[in-house]
């Protein structure tokens, strides 16, 4: 979907893809003003996402048909929260439709990992850290795997990480000689995958993180400018993984693994 930006850009952000759910409202640029909450995800998202919205444009004095594109994580991460921010992506940006607006608001879906690099990528900034030359993005996607994606780290923004290969499951006992084939330099490892054993034995730094609206919209303003928003009825989760659990057949192989490696 072709987006023009103006001068200024008016952008509403959600992420519910974790534990955690965010919402932000902003340009997007460099030190332009913030509003933001966050809140219990899960299955509380769907109940409490939309007055989040609804109490964020009250704050800034803006209208829903101000706003010049809806911005969401789009997975992986949980399937109800991704189906969440996807579904009021969709029909925030179809209740903004009036005259010169058929089809409602652009909507931008996000790579949830891609925004926790950047909320990494934030957090050594701030804290004054060298920049790593590579962000290891983590998310633990449940059944014994993790979510992975890695990102060659430049500067600010969309255009300061590039993704390197594309988001993946992985298993935790695979991850290191995954993380082999990465171009060799500092690492930054990032997440809320730190609690699991095997993980606190690899190289490089370690951060806990979670992805955040306010890093969606600090990406929004780059990916909008190289035409990633598309029409509401076009956006669609990225799962990754194509089911939600494990049968009891795989739950009791699984068992039996660990027992025999025991």
């Amino acid at each position: 979907m072709s987006f023009s930006p103006p001068h200024s850009l008016r952008l509403l952000a959600l992420e519910t893809s974790t534990d955690a759910l965010s919402v932000a409202l902003g340009s997007g640029e460099p030190g332009a003003a913030l509003w933001q909450r966050s809140g219990p995800g899960g299955a509380q998202a769907s109940g409490t996402l939309l007055p989040m919205v609804r109490g964020l444009l009250d704050e800034a004095g803006w209208s829903l048909d101000t706003l010049n594109a809806v911005v969401f994580g789009r997975g992986p991460g949980s399937f109800t929260g991704l189906r969440t921010a996807c579904s009021v992506a969709q029909g925030l940006a179809y209740g903004a439709q009036g005259p010169g607006r058929p089809g409602g608001l652009p909507v931008l879906p996000v790579d949830t990992l891609l925004a926790l690099a950047e909320e990494a990528r934030q957090a050594q900034t701030d804290a004054g850290r060298p920049m790593p030359q590579v962000i290891v993005a983590l998310l633990d996607a449940r059944m014994g795997e993790l979510y992975v994606a890695p990102y060659a780290c430049h500067a600010q923004g969309a255009a300061g990480l590039t993704p390197l290969a594309p988001p993946r499951l992985c298993t935790p006992a695979d991850l290191p000689a995954w993380l082999q084939d990465l171009p060799p330099g500092e690492r930054l490892l990032t997440g809320n995958v730190f609690e699991i054993e095997a993980l606190n034995a690899l190289g490089g730094q370690h951060l806990p993180a979670l992805p955040t609206a306010a890093a969606l919209l600090r990406l929004a303003p780059g990916l909008l400018a190289a035409g990633h928003a598309v029409a509401a009825q076009d956006a669609l989760p990225l799962y990754v993984r194509d089911k939600v659990a494990q049968t009891t057949a795989e739950r009791e192989g699984i068992r039996l693994a660990a027992e025999a490696g025991t």
